[in-house]
């Protein structure tokens, strides 16, 4: 595969060893920078994301001139630039300086193509109450950041918990020290009744209220777009239907505070909580959060220590160009991080690792089937992480054209056991081969395995500030 829809691909000079049709978003992106640096005449295009609440944040680049022989490639760079932009930084209006005919085909494809339509529709009109516009314009808004400080508060008796796909979990927290812990599988992907998820969640909660004199504060973090403790967009409901979901699961977390006399409570998104986690742990700003589950949680730390009102919702962004490359099953988009990521990149390379396995296992259970057999050292299973590696390393150098990155903090039940020293050692190798400047600039960071299983929850319990 040598190209997407006009735009050259590049084939990576270490080659994941399960999928070799991988062909990174970074090594394109670069190189088509690079040949419009050097072209005469090559334009400028600026774009400028804007949230409602007036949150701007802005993005050059330069395209090839429109009489260039790979001019067509110029739609499908900055579409997918759009919607890395969109899906880590959020926005529902883009302001577009550059050739009106890209501005119009831009508009169009959030108008008419489906996966366009997608991203509308929840990043647009369910995150921030608008479908995304495109405005073709030569004065771009300045931009405007927000940020806020981070928890870190653990005075007092508290209760943190992390809801993920396949399991919910839980730690009590007295002044920093965690006195109990709990991880509990359930299934709340496709549950239709909220009233699921209520329980599930009140269970966790007092159990570790069992192990405190007394609950001052809970804080809590989940995938999905949380804006006042009110659930704009999440995963963990998305059998819930749409009526349902706006009588029921927006106030869902104000329902709990009120079942806990109105304590501070606290739910933000997941991966800032990762991202908060490891700043924590490790004493260091300027840090990606990735965490390796049911789907990929991304957050971000900047150099000020501060969490922003970026989304950094990995799971959606683009990783991989390769128009064939397989789809995320929510969106119906090609190449984007969750299936690059999570326990849906494990189920997916068993096959080609062969590795045989019922297609009626649950995702956790084929990844437990993994972990089992890397355990005994099967070189199939080994594949699989070193498949996970690569794919990473790439991604870390495509993240950092985003982000202003010095430390990656890598966690997930994917990471678990010896598999996640192998994801990070393949990443390793693919920044000394590829991206040698990174090596130097970019430290991976994996927590130990108590704090791979709870240290979110533990983080989360940090978010609210007494009094």
């Amino acid at each position: 595969m040598n190209a997407n829809n006009g735009l050259p691909l590049v084939a990576p000079r270490v080659t994941p060893v399960l999928d070799p049709d991988f062909r990174p978003a970074v090594l394109a992106n670069r190189a088509f920078r690079q040949q419009a640096q050097t072209t005469p005449g090559a334009v400028p295009v600026c774009l400028a994301l804007e949230q409602t609440d007036g949150t701007v944040s802005h993005f050059t680049t330069q395209v090839l001139p429109e009489s260039h022989p790979q001019a067509a490639g110029n739609f499908t760079y900055l579409e997918r630039i759009a919607k890395f932009l969109l899906w880590s930084r959020g926005g529902f209006r883009i302001h577009f300086d550059g050739p009106a005919p890209l501005a119009a085909r831009l508009a169009d494809y959030y108008r008419e193509i489906p996966a366009g339509k997608f991203d509308s529709n929840l990043v647009g009109e369910r995150m921030f109450d608008h479908a995304i516009e495109v405005a073709h314009t030569k004065v771009l808004p300045p931009e405007r950041r927000s940020a806020a400080s981070l928890g870190r508060h653990l005075d007092g008796c508290r209760i943190g918990f992390d809801l993920g796909g396949s399991d919910r979990k839980v730690a009590a927290v007295i002044d920093g020290e965690v006195v109990f812990s709990e991880e509990t599988t359930w299934d709340p992907y496709f549950q239709p009744d909220p009233q699921y998820h209520y329980n599930g969640i009140m269970d966790s909660l007092k159990k570790a209220a069992a192990h405190l004199p007394r609950v001052d504060a809970i804080g809590g973090s989940a995938a999905g777009v949380y804006v006042n403790n009110r659930v704009k967009v999440a995963s963990l409901f998305r059998g819930v239907p749409v009526e349902v979901f706006n009588k029921r699961v927006r106030d869902l977390f104000l329902e709990i505070r009120k079942a806990w006399n109105n304590i501070p409570l606290d739910v933000v998104n997941d991966g800032e909580v990762t991202a908060l986690a490891g700043s924590m742990s490790l004493g260091k700003n300027s840090i990606l959060g990735i965490s390796l589950g049911t789907s990929t949680a991304g957050g971000y730390v900047n150099a000020e220590g501060n969490i922003t009102t970026w989304l950094n919702e990995l799971a959606f962004v683009p990783v991989d160009y390769n128009p064939h490359a397989p789809t995320d099953e929510w969106s119906g988009d090609y190449g984007c991080g969750v299936q690059y990521f999570s326990q849906q990149c494990v189920g997916r390379l068993l096959a080609p690792a062969g590795i045989e396995a019922d297609p009626k296992l649950p995702l956790p259970e084929k990844l437990k089937q993994v972990q089992k057999l890397t355990d005994q050292e099967d070189g199939r299973a080994r594949k699989i992480y070193q498949t996970i590696g690569t794919y990473l390393g790439y991604a870390i150098a495509h993240f950092s054209d985003f982000y202003d990155l010095e430390n990656v903090l890598i966690l997930g039940r994917v990471t678990s056991g010896p598999g996640g020293d192998i994801i990070i050692a393949g990443a390793k190798e693919v920044l000394k081969v590829e991206f040698p400047e990174l090596t130097g600039k970019i430290a991976f960071h994996i927590p130990d395995e108590k704090d791979k299983r709870h240290g979110q929850a533990v983080a989360a319990a940090s978010l609210p500030k007494l009094g």
